[in-house]
């Protein structure tokens, strides 16, 4: 009993956790279908939004806004639609993003 209590209290957390922000959860999310890691596809690389968001205190929030609810104007004339990702997966990607 005391090990499946103890394999239960490591398991949980890990269960209630956002899926880990990767390549692997960009492609799984579609993203992989307008942008790529390092160069310019249909939208900008994820390293041109790191770059260009490096250091704002808000580039986060705004970038988890802009897969949720999509946004225009930003890198063009090609409007980003929203996004089906949960909100926790949005901001986990946003912050992969930033970190490149």
């Amino acid at each position: 009993m005391k090990r499946y209590v103890a394999l239960m209290t490591l398991a949980l957390p890990l269960y209630a956790l956002p899926a880990h922000a990767s390549l692997a959860l960009a492609t799984q999310s579609k993203c992989m279908i307008c942008h790529q890691v390092d160069a310019k596809k249909l939208g900008p690389s994820f390293k041109q939004i790191a770059a260009k968001y490096k250091g704002q205190k808000t580039a986060e929030a705004m970038l988890t806004n802009s897969m949720l609810k999509g946004s225009v104007g930003k890198w063009g004339k090609i409007p980003m639609p929203a996004q089906k990702l949960s909100p926790a997966d949005a901001q986990a990607l946003a912050k992969w993003v930033l970190s490149l």
